[in-house]
């Protein structure tokens, strides 16, 4: 949508003036002569308008403002157009392009005195191809379909049909393709002239080309053969320095860790002492033997211990009985049987002898506890009867409680010597293991030994080895110096570059055989450079080289060249194809709105548009004799666009038959059915409504209403019934200092004065 346009040193506008358009319909009105037609003129050059002549003047000095008694003359005019872009409509390209990332597109234009000009794009300056391709996206075309002059309304009509379909291609949004079309085929000729210039330069070198090839031919075998005794001596040589470099390394390396390592095992074995495993052996036996003498020792001190207790435990049970007995108060006599006091006497010593044989205290325990009932039962049967004598009572109740402390004392002696006797078993157990561990790491030093004595011979033999390696080592760097230095003097300098050659290191094989097999080669290649004499052609060479290069390039850019056209072919091709299919598309739609115009103007009727072709005509210069020219198929024919019209009740079908107002319906009828098909943003109308009456004059402005509604309509006019359909008045006068000024009205006022 157009927004604005802003005009400073414009023709009559010398001052900086600026219409507002934010209503569907803006009408400019204003006497003649007062610069309502300027307003489209400015619209029309800051659109890319070249034509001076289409802009009533001779040369753009003609369009700055030229001074009045009270005004200055302006050096330089300039018009702006700001359009809203909120919805990103503008493009950069095509219509696939880049969107311009502004809600706000200001296209201006400005010229000088001198005639120069130029474009900007909010404020960056850019080629009139730019503004072109801008204005493309939106459906705004230089043609002028979107803004209609004075006068040219009828325009359409009286065009030729080749000028006709122009103006309905751009309506139809064409243009784009059609700039493409003339940028690919300038290419394609471009690129034509190119190939055959290429050509002619191949057709010039090629006889030369030919005479120095012939010359290379008889020098070829020479140098190649030098080339080839060259790469090879490079080779040859940059893989005998890698070798002898990488031995003479490998070698000290080998040397210096061969030393190191021999140091390190002869230290081993100095600091080696078996004498201290034998000492370890004799503690560990010594200390077996006092742990075996203690266990002893605590072992026969547990056996006194255990037949100690069992005698105070006999003892205990004897006065235990005595003096219950006395407690029984009964005097009875007791004869007690030989035969039973000796099988007590033989049961309780079996049974001490168990007991002082067990080393468990349990055990022990479980014993005496027998020993005990045995002892009941033998009480039970003949001592619990007879009550013991009174007077020893007192005294074996004393006994009795000694010998019961001292059975409490020999128990905790027995547990502790119990405990102490499991200690020494555990010591012996551990140090059994530690005798075990030590005997282990014994032979594992001894192993250990061994291997650094075998070592130390091994590493002495590889030491002798290596030292013979050196001196092999060394007589080959000798040879190598001879051999470098008869290539220097067999090749020349250049034989030193194979120091940098290093494409050898992944590819070529570096084992000696591999060396002698390309020595061999090189001594073979030496007698045969010296059979050819060792000729040289270097000139010749680098002149062939050069000539060749020089062919083999132009034959790439000519292949190129013939792709590149052959591309470019098919663009043609396609944009051909495309435009064909869009104007045949085209032409359907407007003649459907054109009809439906057309009946509305004229109360029926039929319009329509049709495609006709006519063979080409090409203009012949001042010099040209008056001769057919033969044209190729293609260039004899041209397409071009008819109007067809039937009016209602008349016989009318000629345009040229056609009254005044007649034409002018029929071209506004055209006219609008073209915006309905691609409608631009706006649609500038210039007095195309002065040759209707007043009927017509309320069908055209009932069409400007339904206009609107597509496009932003700008109109120039003295009619009152078109006036009355806009929202938006400007009138325009010219002041007295013979410059145009604005009077805005709204559209309450705008009522009042068109009525």
């Amino acid at each position: 949508m157009l927004k604005r346009i802003e005009m400073s040193g414009f023709k009559s506008f010398a001052k900086k003036t600026a219409l507002d358009f934010t209503t569907p319909v803006t009408a400019v009105v204003g006497p003649n002569g007062s610069g309502k037609s300027n307003i489209v003129e400015a619209m029309r050059f800051v659109l890319g308008e070249q034509s001076m002549k289409s802009l009533r003047g001779k040369s753009g000095s003609d369009l700055i403002f030229k001074g009045s008694k009270t005004l200055s003359a302006q050096n330089r005019a300039k018009v702006a157009m700001i359009f809203d872009n909120s919805r990103k409509l503008f493009r950069i390209g095509s219509e696939s392009g880049i969107s311009l990332d502004f809600d706000e597109v200001e296209i201006a234009r400005e010229i000088y005195s001198d005639g120069g000009s130029k474009y900007t794009v909010n404020g960056t300056e850019v080629r009139l191809k730019d503004i072109v391709e801008l204005l493309s996206s939106v459906n705004i075309g230089a043609s002028g379909h979107h803004i209609i002059s004075q006068g040219e309304a009828d325009r359409i009509l009286s065009s030729s049909p080749k000028d006709r379909r122009e103006m309905i291609e751009d309506a139809l949004g064409l243009k784009i393709y059609q700039y493409r079309l003339r940028e690919s085929e300038r290419k394609l000729e471009k690129s034509e002239e190119n190939m055959k210039e290429v050509e002619a330069l191949r057709r010039e070198i090629a006889p030369h080309l030919r005479f120095l090839k012939k010359q290379v031919e008889k020098l070829e075998h020479a140098e190649e053969l030098k080339k080839d005794l060259s790469a090879k001596y490079k080779t040859y040589l940059s893989l005998e320095t890698k070798i002898i470099e990488q031995r003479q390394a490998e070698y000290r390396g080998k040397s210096s860790e061969l030393k190191r390592e021999l140091t390190l095992v002869t230290e081993k074995l100095k600091i080696s002492n078996v004498g201290d495993d034998e000492y370890k052996d004799n503690t560990l036996k010594e200390e077996e033997k006092r742990l075996e003498s203690a266990i002893s020792e605590i072992r026969a001190k547990k056996e006194e211990i255990q037949k100690k207790l069992t005698r105070t435990m006999t003892l205990l049970e004897i006065l235990e009985r005595d003096i219950n007995r006395e407690k029984s108060n009964k005097s009875i006599n007791i004869v007690l049987p030989r035969e039973s006091l000796l099988e007590l006497k033989s049961s309780l010593w079996n049974s001490i002898d168990v007991a002082n044989r067990e080393e468990d205290v349990l055990k022990i325990r479980e014993v005496l506890s027998r020993m005990k009932s045995g002892l009941d039962v033998f009480w039970t049967k003949y001592l619990e009867k007879g009550p013991l004598e009174t007077d020893d009572v007192e005294k074996k109740k004393e006994e009795y409680e000694s010998l019961k402390k001292s059975l409490n004392q020999i128990e905790s002696d027995l547990v502790s010597v119990s405990d102490k006797e499991k200690e020494l078993d555990q010591k012996t157990v551990d140090l059994k293991l530690k005798y075990k561990e030590e005997t282990d790491a014994k032979v594992l030093r001894e192993r250990s030994l061994y291997d650094l004595r075998v070592r130390e011979r091994e590493i002495s033999n590889e030491l002798s080895l290596l030292s013979v390696k050196e001196d092999v080592l060394s007589k080959r760097v000798v040879l190598f110096e001879e051999e470098l230095k008869e290539g220097n003097a067999l090749i020349g300098g250049e034989i030193l570059l194979f120091r940098h050659k290093e494409d050898y290191e992944k590819e070529e094989d570096v084992s000696d055989e591999a060396q002698e097999n390309r020595r061999k080669y090189i001594e073979r290649l030496k007698i045969k450079l010296e059979e050819y004499g060792g000729q040289t052609g270097q000139e010749t060479f680098k002149e062939y080289e050069e000539v060749s290069a020089r062919d083999a390039f132009l034959a790439k850019e000519l292949d190129d060249l013939e792709k590149s056209i052959a591309s470019m072919k098919d663009v043609v091709r396609e944009l051909r194809i495309t435009i064909e299919r869009e104007f045949k598309l085209g032409i359907e739609k407007i003649n459907k709105q054109f009809q439906d115009f057309f009946a509305l103007m004229f109360g029926g009727g039929h319009a329509y548009l049709s495609v006709v072709l006519e063979e080409k005509r090409k203009k012949k210069g001042e010099d040209e004799e008056d001769t057919d020219i033969i044209l190729d198929d293609e260039e004899k024919i041209e397409r071009g666009i008819e109007i067809n019209i039937s009016l209602p009740q008349k016989k009318v079908k000629e345009l040229m038959m056609l009254s005044g107002g007649e034409r002018s319906l029929t071209s506004i009828a055209l006219l609008f059915a073209m915006s309905q098909v691609n409608p631009p943003p706006f649609l500038v109308l210039d007095e195309t409504d002065a040759a209707l009456d007043e009927a017509n004059s309320r069908r055209y402005g009932d069409m400007l209403v339904l206009l609107s509604k597509y496009s932003e309509l700008i109109v120039v006019t003295h009619n009152r019934e078109t006036m009355s359909r806009a929202q938006v008045l400007y009138g325009v006068t010219l002041g007295s200092d013979t410059s145009s000024k604005l009077l805005s009205i709204k559209f309450e006022e705008a009522v009042k004065v068109a009525k």
